[in-house]
């Protein structure tokens, strides 16, 4: 299996400072700062890298698990929402939630939901997660 990098420089302190992530795959490269982490400059930030990675995941994770079900998916999509809070002297990722839509036809509900949620838990990214709680709300559209 591969093995995948990203990186990241910051420069300067904290609150003047900036940073640049940058996968390996050179997909993607972007700016970050306090602001656009801790309040609403522009920029990304390590959560919402974080929240991209586990929706992506979690999506990936429920088309496997519906196609070995015998079902097809016609589109997966989730949003994962990263909550980062101010918890005693620091920061904690504090609960994660993702919310998915899904058009699978021929699927039941409780069928769909009993994959939704094997996708939850079975997703790497939710295994790697686990100290964070993760809430998941899971639609079936036809």
């Amino acid at each position: 299996m591969p093995i995948r990098k990203a990186e990241a420089e910051w420069t300067g302190g904290l609150r003047d400072g900036a940073g640049k992530v940058k996968l390996g795959s050179g997909a993607f490269e972007g700016n970050y700062s306090f602001g656009s982490r801790f309040e609403n400059a522009k920029g990304t930030n390590p959560e919402e890298l974080l929240g991209a990675a586990h929706a992506g995941c979690f999506s990936m994770a429920l088309a496997a698990g519906l196609g070995r079900a015998g079902f097809q998916p016609k589109r997966v999509h989730t949003t994962a929402t990263v909550h980062i809070d101010k918890v005693g002297a620091g920061f904690e990722i504090t609960k994660i939630e993702l919310d998915c839509e899904a058009q699978v036809p021929n699927i039941d509900e409780n069928m769909f939901h009993a994959e939704a949620s094997a996708a939850k838990d079975g997703c790497p990214l939710s295994k790697a997660l686990k100290a964070t709680p993760i809430e998941m709300k899971a639609r079936l559209v036809r």
